[in-house]
């Protein structure tokens, strides 16, 4: 074994302080968000609260778990994140793997309006449109529908069938007298777990902090996804300490303005909590689709 040089080692021992800065810068922020939502406001104002939590409240928490619409939110996220993945790998994954096919005519020139839909889009007023005269308005469609596949997620799926399923599987079993569905069913996506997480959890990701096409093409509330009910809870506290509405209820608008402030990082937190929890499980699919699927050889 050939022994590692001064220069080696000092690259490996850079990396390694680099990656380690890098991890700091990113996970402090989450940290900071935790504890300042559990924390004395005056703490966090102050500068006194800078990574662990002090003088613990769960008052922030309180206030948004006291709000049932909440709940509501939760389920409207939930149903969307679910129905809209669903939907995003049905269309994805055929798409994908035929386009990945030699033998499918055409394929050059479906690739070329596939790759045409990353430089232009339509624009937000002509897509409201289309949705409206689709009637989907103030439906569960209008936000799991539009943009369900998207051309970068077609390019990616295609790279992984291509490098990882071989021609000769799919000639052997066609030989075997195996149809084309049964070929995909059977053969193709057992060997795509890792595609398939790396697509559901960046589709799945999109649809759970889906804001702004929840806020222009819905207005019933019953529909309202949870980042539009955490939004509205937001702007209420906001409201009534602008007004000093505390008072009246007998708070200082003091307490008011420190609930409004603990209110903000709980709201991360709520938010961002279901997906931190999912992650890790689909994490190793995760490194080793994208890595796959992101590189043409």
């Amino acid at each position: 074994m050939a022994t590692r040089g001064l220069s080696d080692k000092t690259f490996d021992l850079v990396n390694k302080i680099f990656v380690l800065i890098v991890t700091i810068i990113i996970i402090y922020p989450l940290v900071f968000a935790i504890s300042a939502s559990i924390s004395d406001p005056s703490a966090v104002s102050t500068g006194k609260m800078w990574l662990w939590p002090v003088d613990i409240t769960f008052k922030g928490f309180k206030v948004i778990f006291e709000n049932d619409a909440i709940w509501l939110g939760y389920r409207n996220t939930i149903l969307y994140t679910v129905l809209g993945t669903l939907l995003h790998l049905i269309i994805l994954l055929p798409c994908a793997y035929a386009l990945s096919r030699k033998e499918v005519m055409g394929k050059k020139l479906i690739l070329w309006f596939v790759l045409f839909t990353m430089l232009f889009n339509g624009g937000l007023i002509p897509t409201y449109l289309v949705v409206k005269s689709l009637g989907m308005v103030d439906t569960i469609w209008a936000i799991v529908v539009p943009g369900v596949v998207g051309a970068w997620s077609i390019l990616v799926a295609r790279t992984f069938f291509e490098q990882n399923v071989p021609d000769q599987l799919v000639e052997a079993s066609r030989m075997d007298g195996a149809s084309d569905l049964y070929t995909f069913f059977k053969i193709v996506l057992p060997l795509s777990a890792p595609i398939i997480a790396v697509m559901a959890l960046f589709h799945g990701v999109s649809l759970w902090n889906q804001y702004f096409t929840a806020l222009i093409y819905l207005t019933d509330t019953n529909l309202f996804p949870l980042q539009l009910i955490l939004r509205e809870i937001l702007i209420i506290h906001e409201i009534d300490t602008a007004a000093g509405g505390g008072a009246a209820l007998g708070d200082s608008l003091v307490e008011q303005v420190k609930t409004a402030a603990l209110v903000k990082y709980a709201v991360i937190i709520v938010a961002a909590l279901p997906l931190l929890i999912v992650y890790p499980f689909l994490q190793r699919y995760f490194v080793q689709g994208v890595l796959i699927g992101s590189i043409k050889e």
